[in-house]
């Protein structure tokens, strides 16, 4: 790592230690308090943040069970995405990126004042966002990008189905589904949570807990099915979605929230033409996360900067209360994203 160059006379001045949220054992959200570490260094390529906001994510509730390691090179620190201003840069990067407002997809850090994101995985944050709503977007953004739009080839004229439609994966889905033309059935666990997919955009909503959602899903496609499903529920739901989807239909798992294994109908497979795929996304290189942050700057970003795209945020916690937001995102009523502030 490189040391924090000392540019010009407006670079801000950077402390030696911060606070962060690092648990040394697995554990409730109780092993969420904040620790003195010291304020990382940014390397080749990259950039240090001072955050503003981060986002909570689920696989950073699994972390903190101790379900979910970090990948090989990660900080232990919590969080995955990030708002905040550039406060130093590491080689490769230019001085005058200094006093930008960015958010970003990290493999860890967030949960602290300061973080470091490589600046290929970067996005400027517009007039259009405020820190909190920059902060809520990247790590639902990238995630259904590559998924419902890369690995699926969801497009124009399509309908798909998605579980878990008030998640933070499941709005972002339905935002993008509207901005691109695509219709989007989402499945959620109550009657409310269906009223508020509605509300945001989703073409169809099926209460799982009281309806047959295969069914659901014929009659609404008058028996031809969906080009596509995005499921993170893995485990029994595989057979059921695969019932759902038409003849070369994609099924694309993302979670496996109910089993890490399923038995699939191979002959139906055959026969419908179906693909099986799916991906994980934090294990992936920074080569591939910048490409696809290139690729999200060109065909979203404007409708962002336009005000078209907006994350929905359930709630804002002060970052000593991280606690709260890993216990409100565990008992699953929230609708949308969790958002820790920092200052």
């Amino acid at each position: 790592m490189t040391a924090i160059p000392d540019t010009t006379s407006t670079t801000p001045t950077i402390p030696d230690v911060m606070k962060a949220i690092d648990p040394e054992q697995p554990g409730g959200p109780d092993v969420l308090v904040l620790v003195d570490r010291p304020v990382p260094r940014p390397g080749q390529g990259e950039v240090l943040v001072k955050v503003a906001a981060a986002g909570v994510n689920r696989p950073e509730v699994m972390q903190r069970m101790g379900k979910y390691p970090p990948p090989p090179g990660a900080p232990s620190i919590l969080g995955m995405e990030i708002a905040g201003t550039i406060v130093a840069v590491g080689e490769g990067v230019g001085d005058e990126q200094i006093g930008q407002t960015v958010c970003a997809l990290i493999t860890g850090g967030a949960y602290a004042h300061y973080a470091i994101a490589p600046f290929g995985q970067c996005l400027p944050v517009p007039e259009a966002l405020t820190m909190v709503e920059a902060a809520a977007m990247p790590e639902t953004l990238f995630t259904v990008w590559t998924n419902l739009f890369e690995r699926a080839y969801a497009t124009e004229g399509d309908t798909v189905l998605v579980h878990g439609g008030t998640s933070g994966i499941g709005t972002m889905a339905i935002g993008l589904c509207n901005l691109f033309g695509i219709d989007i059935i989402v499945t959620a666990g109550s009657k409310a949570k269906c009223e508020a997919a509605l509300s945001l955009g989703a073409t169809h909503a099926i209460d799982y807990k009281t309806e047959d959602y295969v069914e659901r899903v014929k009659q609404i496609t008058g028996g031809k099915g969906v080009a596509a499903v995005l499921d993170m529920v893995g485990g029994d739901y595989v057979p059921r979605n695969l019932q759902c989807l038409a003849e070369d239909g994609r099924h694309v798992s993302i979670a496996v929230q109910r089993g890490m294994t399923a038995t699939v109908p191979l002959f139906e497979i055959m026969r419908r033409r179906l693909t099986l795929t799916g991906s994980t996304l934090r294990p992936r290189d920074t080569a591939f996360k910048s490409l696809v942050a290139d690729e999200l700057a060109r065909t979203v970003w404007p409708h962002v900067e336009a005000g078209k795209l907006k994350p929905v945020i359930d709630r804002t916690f002060a970052f000593a209360d991280a606690p709260a937001a890993h216990t409100r995102m565990e008992a699953g009523d929230h609708v949308g994203k969790i958002v820790l502030t920092m200052e």
